[in-house]
């Protein structure tokens, strides 16, 4: 029996880490929540990662510089976007480094599981973003 996938979620809003959790959880895998992009950077759970899903806009660091940080460390997890303020120039900055996906709050549950079947199986093929 293999371990499920852990996924990381990143975002400042409560309500849609708990939301997102309880849906993947609800599928079998394994999550950690993170409420800041320098929380997730100190985690444990850095190494582990098989896919992050973070909000665009954060306080501090952006999801945008998590991306960038975590490629120039040597972190190859891929990364689903998510926004309430989908713009094109920033969905674009998102997919060229190498996003999975760029979903705009509120989406639908199963485009979130369509893009994380997504992301793993390209984590799992070794190609890395």
């Amino acid at each position: 029996m293999s371990t499920p996938p852990l996924i990381s979620i990143v975002d400042d809003d409560g309500s849609v880490r708990a939301a997102i959790n309880n849906l993947l959880k609800s599928r079998g895998y394994i999550v950690h929540t993170f409420v800041s992009a320098e929380e997730f950077l100190r985690s444990p759970h850095l190494n582990g990662t098989s896919c992050v899903i973070t909000d665009v806009q954060m306080s501090t660091m952006s999801g945008l510089d998590l991306l960038t940080h975590m490629r120039a460390q040597g972190y190859s997890a891929p990364f689903i976007f998510i926004t309430a303020f989908p713009d094109d120039r920033v969905r674009a900055r998102a997919l060229s480094a190498g996003a999975i996906c760029f979903l705009a709050k509120p989406f639908a549950g199963q485009h979130l599981i369509r893009c994380l079947d997504t992301a793993l199986d390209k984590h799992r093929g070794g190609a890395s973003a």
